[in-house]
């Protein structure tokens, strides 16, 4: 499983790279602080994952970085996703490297 760092992230999106957000934390979670993105919480991605894209890479944002791990293995192993980066340390990550204003929970 491949990685990306909130200072990575950062830089891609700051360079306006084609790169989609998916979080699978909870609509709850999403509401304290979010990046935006798709909100595909975590046991909705068998009946959702037809809106994560193939074509471009896609970062997965959950708290910490392992329920988003999870969600890579799932969508790798059982569907096929092979463009899937895991955002290292979560959304807590972001708010504390990169944006220390954001909400955390």
């Amino acid at each position: 499983m491949k990685d990306i760092t909130a200072q990575e992230l950062k830089a891609r999106l700051s360079q306006e790279s084609q790169i989609q957000l998916v979080d699978v934390r909870e609509p709850q979670e999403f509401e304290i602080c979010n990046l935006g993105g798709e909100l595909i919480p975590m046991g909705e991605l068998p009946k959702q994952a037809s809106r994560i894209r193939r074509d471009v890479p896609v970062v997965v944002i959950c708290h910490h970085g392992f329920r988003s791990a999870q969600a890579i293995n799932f969508l790798t192993q059982r569907l096929g996703y092979d463009n899937l980066l895991n955002l290292k340390g979560g959304i807590h990550a972001w708010a504390s490297e990169v944006d220390p204003d954001m909400a955390v929970y």
